[in-house]
């Protein structure tokens, strides 16, 4: 069996920028160990697998240990396949997935994602959190994500964490923030437990950065860099209960996936 793939960097104003994600276009689902197994291989980030739905398309992402319920930049890779290599014309795409309807718009060379925005709450500082990440947040809040405040970029672009005692932490990932220089904030985000020590850029922790950022600065329009070593930007509004994030995508690579000997791959 052979399945087309594409390596999209996403969030990326040119190649080698933004965050890698696979994108592999199926027919029909195969087997959830089938799907993990690609993704491992792929060994980025995350793995997309889209198949045609009812309305629009049925999406899942995995990385190279488990699938998640949200994914910003590879639902945006996803997007820019549909639309670029399958010459999808409406100028909205709909998105079944495992945290429901999600829509990405065209718009001249930008993509705008739709999601849900998060609010997570204040809580206590760890001890342990300040020992991993080096350096104390001035304020922090939870949800499934830590989301670690801090006064400086610099601290921010400065900042190595202890990953093996990180992926201890009893959260999915955590997220660092700062006022940015050049932008309204920077971030960065690692999630060791997930099988991603650094994710280059993430769109899914936007839907809870903007919200915080917006009330912050008190208003809904913001502009963002991820600082990771690839580094990425976004530009991010605020509604009621949703995040729009648009950036750009560009097409690294496309090939064909070939499986052999292996339970699914009929």
């Amino acid at each position: 069996m052979k399945l087309k793939q594409y390596q999209i960097d996403a969030f990326a104003e040119r190649t080698f920028e933004g965050n890698p994600a696979a994108v592999v276009a199926l027919e029909r689902w195969l087997d959830d160990d089938l799907l993990q197994a690609i993704a491992e291989e792929n060994n980025l980030s995350e793995t997309a697998f889209f198949v045609p739905g009812s309305d629009g398309f049925d999406l899942r992402w995995f990385t190279p240990a488990r699938e998640v319920d949200l994914c910003g930049h590879a639902t945006l890779a996803t997007a820019h396949v549909i639309f670029e290599h399958l010459g999808f014309r409406a100028p909205v795409i709909r998105f079944e997935t495992r945290s429901g309807a999600l829509f990405v718009r065209k718009q001249d060379k930008r993509l705008q994602l739709d999601f849900p925005a998060y609010a997570p709450t204040p809580c206590a500082i760890p001890e342990a959190l300040e020992q991993v990440l080096g350096v104390r947040p001035v304020e922090l809040l939870a949800d499934e994500d830590y989301l670690a405040v801090f006064n400086s970029e610099a601290t921010v672009r400065a900042m190595v964490p202890d990953h093996a005692r990180l992926a201890e932490l009893d959260v999915r990932g955590i997220i660092v923030t700062a006022p940015g220089t050049g932008v309204d904030f920077v971030s960065r985000f690692f999630a060791p437990g997930m099988g991603i020590p650094e994710d280059p850029v993430t769109g899914a922790a936007h839907c809870r950065l903007a919200p915080y950022w917006a009330r912050r600065l008190g208003r809904n329009r913001l502009s963002a860099r991820q600082v990771s070593r690839r580094g990425g930007s976004l530009e991010c509004e605020v509604t009621t209960d949703r995040v729009l994030l648009s950036g750009r995508a560009l097409t690294f690579l496309e090939g064909e996936i070939i499986l052999q000997d292996r339970p699914g791959a009929d």
